[in-house]
């Protein structure tokens, strides 16, 4: 490292879920400064993909492998690469980097290390960014986003943090404008995983659906799913909808679909949700975007995001006819850009990272924010979830990559995963109904 100009720039991605997943393979196709070879690790958890989502994603890599942290940190000293993007959680991240400072203490030169955000940031803004911390990049998805950015750096000390910030957009923008003209008009709800997270809430919005579909029978309504029973995404769903559905007697025009969202958008005329990313998808296509404020305007649901923004309705309207018209402005400060810029989003981090992978004397060692020093009753928790010790050194017991894991053991791995997610699914919202009688 840095690879010859003439050969192919070796990235690698490490993803804990689809949405991130999704997010660091586009973002790294996007950022890099040439063609590249695309190494896949997707980080053992509640949340790691199966074959399903991986394929609705749409993105291949050059190699695909799970891990555990202890097994990744092992290929990152085993296999050198390029340019490493951390598609993870905070805590995530944040181990990793002590990890990797660790394996790479010795080394005259290092990847250059690139993480960010999925979607949009709307909680946790200085707890997640203080967990990026150390990064040579934290991508920020909006002009607005890494104006917070910097000043949450700054207003720590960690100035070297502020000038790691990078202003980029979503990486999985794009489409066909809309133009309007299907038939049927179709209006799709983007569901979400956790938001709003109690039945009465989930239920209603359900029922408003339904409700919708059947006082516009000449229209198409589709309930955009992000997952199927048992499987996990970035934020446990404890209620999917598919289960609050059955008994139903959904009308003849409403359906369930799954499948990629650019696909869906391509033959939407109304996108309705209460904070998915999906709405800048489509809001970057010109598709009419209605938040909604049935459930309230709050932190909690994400929706106070789009204040400004001249999406924000209620099924009521959207039921009278309305179509929200968004302010030119707030998209812009967004990052949805629908005026042509959206080419040129990427091309700071792209300059950035060829002027680091060409640095003469190689990168100085990862420095996270976070030290024993400076959070000595935080990191170790955070370390220890990935079993890493202090130093980020893997811990006694922590698994290995010495071998590829039998039949006998995946079967249990498998069954263990299955029982997890049964009880996030069945058992805990049981549990938590009796609590409340």
């Amino acid at each position: 490292m840095p690879a010859s100009a003439n050969k192919p720039l070796r990235v690698a991605v490490l993803a804990d879920s689809d949405t991130r997943w999704k997010w660091g393979t586009l973002t790294a196709k996007r950022i890099a400064p040439r063609d590249i070879r695309l190494d896949g690790f997707l980080l053992r958890g509640r949340a790691t993909p199966t074959a399903r989502q991986l394929g609705e994603v749409g993105v291949r890599a050059d190699s695909l492998r799970e891990v555990t942290a202890a097994e990744f940190l092992r290929a990152m000293d085993e296999e050198p690469c390029d340019v490493l993007v951390l598609a993870l959680v905070g805590g995530g991240v944040q181990a990793m980097l002590h990890g990797l400072r660790r394996v790479w203490q010795d080394r005259p030169r290092r990847p250059v290390v690139v993480t960010g955000y999925v979607g949009v940031v709307y909680e946790k803004l200085t707890d997640g960014l203080l967990l990026r911390h150390g990064a040579d990049l934290v991508l920020a998805n909006s002009r607005q986003d890494a104006e917070r950015f910097r000043a949450v750096y700054e207003g720590v000390g960690a100035g070297v943090g502020a000038d790691a910030v990078t202003e980029v957009a979503l990486p999985f923008l794009g489409g066909a404008p809309h133009t309007g003209g299907h038939a049927p008009y179709t209006v799709v709800f983007a569901a979400q995983p956790s938001v709003p997270d109690t039945r009465a809430d989930r239920t209603y919005l359900l029922n408003r659906l339904v409700e919708h579909a059947r006082r516009h029978p000449e229209r198409e309504v589709l309930l955009k799913l992000r997952s199927r029973p048992g499987e996990h995404t970035t934020h446990i769903e404890e209620l999917p909808y598919q289960k609050l559905a059955r008994g139903l007697g959904l009308p003849a025009n409403l359906r369930l679909v799954h499948g990629h969202m650019g696909e869906v958008l391509d033959r939407t005329d109304l996108l309705v949700t209460v904070s998915s990313t999906a709405a800048l998808e489509a809001l970057h296509r010109r598709i009419p975007t209605a938040v909604l404020t049935d459930l309230g305007i709050r932190e909690a649901l994400g929706n106070h995001h789009f204040v400004g923004s001249g999406c924000l309705a209620s099924w009521d309207q959207l039921d009278a006819g309305h179509l929200p018209a968004p302010d030119e402005k707030w998209l812009a400060r967004q990052g949805v850009t629908a005026d042509g810029t959206y080419a040129t989003a990427f091309d700071t981090a792209r300059a950035r990272i060829a002027e680091l992978l060409d640095e003469p004397g190689g990168l100085p060692p990862l420095t996270p924010y976070y030290t024993p020093v400076t959070a000595p009753g935080y990191l170790p928790g955070v370390l220890a979830r990935h079993h890493l010790g202090p130093d980020g050194t893997p811990l006694p017991g922590a698994p290995a990559a010495d071998r590829q894991p039998g039949p006998v053991r995946r079967i249990v791995r498998r069954t263990a995963r299955g029982a997890y997610r049964h009880g996030v699914q069945r058992v805990a919202p049981a549990i938590r109904r009796m609590g409340e009688l």
